[in-house]
């Protein structure tokens, strides 16, 4: 159940960007989706407007939209009941994802009016870039470059945009999709040359399909031993 606040504010948000995508979840959760060249102006009326006055920008994200859906076992769609081998879905629903392979999405609060709101942009997939909301709101700046080390996207006008988490000469990054979990080489210390070297990855990449073995008569299996009464009470 929408609560006065949430209904409240997006009737707000729909009256002052008409245009843009309103997607209310089943958490009420309020999610805008903003073009890339309209996002600095949309970022500055959110925070300096009254009927919105979100002073903190919380967090800022990558998201890789890349195989979305798929799974380890046959299937090339998302549904929105669960996987098949996890639950009885009574309806099953298709999502096909035709946009973007790349988005950033931005968290914000408003400590005045106690509402939340997240904003999603989608950027191009070949060379993902956005401008940085930085003047806007100083907390992004870290946020930025984690999405720049982990996804690649670039934020025009970061002052210091480089990478946080990775190492110097890390190439690639990590978050993507198509970015091996295992990686593509790993280092060790080696003693004849008195320092760290890369070499390329040794582990070997496994997909484990999920088994659950229930020794129970509930599930069709041999039933239990009864445990005795003088070991259960000792």
């Amino acid at each position: 159940m929408t609560n006065k606040f949430e209904s409240a504010l997006c009737e707000k948000i729909k009256e002052r960007f008409p245009e843009n995508e309103i997607v209310l979840s089943d958490q009420n959760e309020i999610t805008m989706e903003v073009p890339v060249d309209q996002l600095s102006e949309t970022c500055k009326t959110l925070r300096d407007e009254k009927d919105f006055s979100f002073e903190q920008l919380v967090d800022v994200c990558g998201v890789d939209y890349a195989t979305y859906g798929d799974v380890d076992w046959t299937t090339e769609r998302a549904t929105e009941t669960g996987f098949s081998r996890g639950r009885d879905a009574e309806e099953e629903k298709i999502t096909e994802w035709r946009k973007e392979r790349f988005a950033v999405v931005y968290h914000l609060l408003s400590h005045s009016k106690n509402q939340r709101l997240r904003l999603r942009a989608f950027v191009d997939s070949e060379f993902p870039k956005i401008d940085s909301v930085i003047e806007t709101w100083s907390s992004a700046d870290w946020f930025e470059r984690e999405a720049f080390d982990m996804f690649g996207i670039m934020f025009e006008g970061h002052p210091d945009l480089r990478r946080i988490l990775t190492d110097y000469g890390f190439i690639g990054h990590p978050f993507r999709k198509d970015f091996p979990l295992t990686g593509h080489v790993e280092m060790r210390y080696d003693p004849d040359k008195k320092r760290v070297v890369y070499q390329p990855v040794s582990i070997t990449t496994r997909i484990n399909a999920p088994r659950v073995i229930r020794h129970d008569s509930r599930y069709g299996g041999e039933p239990l031993p009864e445990v005795p009464e003088e070991k259960q009470e000792s």
